[in-house]
């Protein structure tokens, strides 16, 4: 009983690594999302940074990615800015596995 208890205790232990590991890289996702969405924008030094923040507040809205690729999609309509959503969601993809290489590596 003590093993199944241990067991137990194993996958709890790892679920919750799993989840802080997940929120901390969508959280660098979405920094990295701003800069680069940012420069985009033609922002530069500490209204890149402003506006990096402006994402990784805009996914507070509600669960999963599409209030983050609404904010960006939403500003590079309004800034005349040429990206397809296809486009996005990539770049979206691609910087969640350098935040989450970043996240693990410290």
């Amino acid at each position: 009983m003590a093993d199944m208890k241990d067991r137990q205790e194993g996958f709890e232990r790892k679920f919750a690594f799993d989840e802080e590991l997940k929120f901390k890289a969508t959280a660098r996702r979405n920094k990295l999302l701003g800069l680069w969405a940012a420069e985009k924008l033609g922002k530069t030094g500490a209204d890149a940074d402003t506006y990096a923040k402006e994402v990784i507040v805009a996914d507070m809205q509600e669960a999963g990615d599409q209030d983050v690729f609404r904010k960006v999609r939403a500003d590079f309509d309004a800034a005349g800015v040429e990206q397809s959503d296809h486009q996005i969601r990539r770049t979206m993809d691609e910087l969640m596995a350098v935040a989450v290489e970043q996240v693990r590596n410290g």
